[in-house]
């Protein structure tokens, strides 16, 4: 039922909590786990009212790659045990966006995520990761909380 199974994950504990969830469902499924980290560059649109120090913004992405880099090696120790396959993926841009891209590409058949807990007011104002992936995305959402 569900062979591939995206976990975007960001170092937080409701990211890992619902990598444990994917990891229970994984092995009920035999899945193949691919588990991403996703970076927002500097350069985006928000930040165009600032003047760009150009060498400034790709110092700060380049940091932003190391610790999307640091977030999957500490997912690689807490999957070391996992019996299935596992793939991992940093991925650059909005994250929403991101996780829906790659869930699509990568022919995930669900994705598990974990919610900031957003009041219901905040989350209507700010809009979150969760909430938007669970709205756009075409494979069923897990919400961890």
């Amino acid at each position: 039922m569900f062979k591939k199974i995206l976990v975007p994950v960001d170092g937080s504990e409701g990211s890992w909590r619902a990598l444990e969830h994917a990891v229970v469902l994984g092995e009920k499924f035999e899945s193949t786990i691919i588990v991403a980290n996703v970076i927002q560059p500097y350069n985006n649109a928000s930040l165009l009212a600032i003047p760009l120090d150009h060498a400034r913004m790709e110092k700060g992405n380049s940091e932003l790659e190391k610790i999307g880099d640091k977030v999957l090696e500490m997912a690689q120790e807490r999957m070391a045990n996992y019996p299935h396959k596992v793939e991992y993926s940093l991925e650059v841009g909005h994250p929403s966006e991101r996780i829906i891209a790659l869930a699509k590409q990568a022919e995930a058949e669900a994705i598990v995520l974990g919610s900031r807990g957003l009041s219901g007011i905040a989350e209507f104002f700010l809009g979150s990761v969760s909430s938007k992936v669970a709205q756009y995305a075409s494979v069923p959402v897990l919400i961890v909380k």
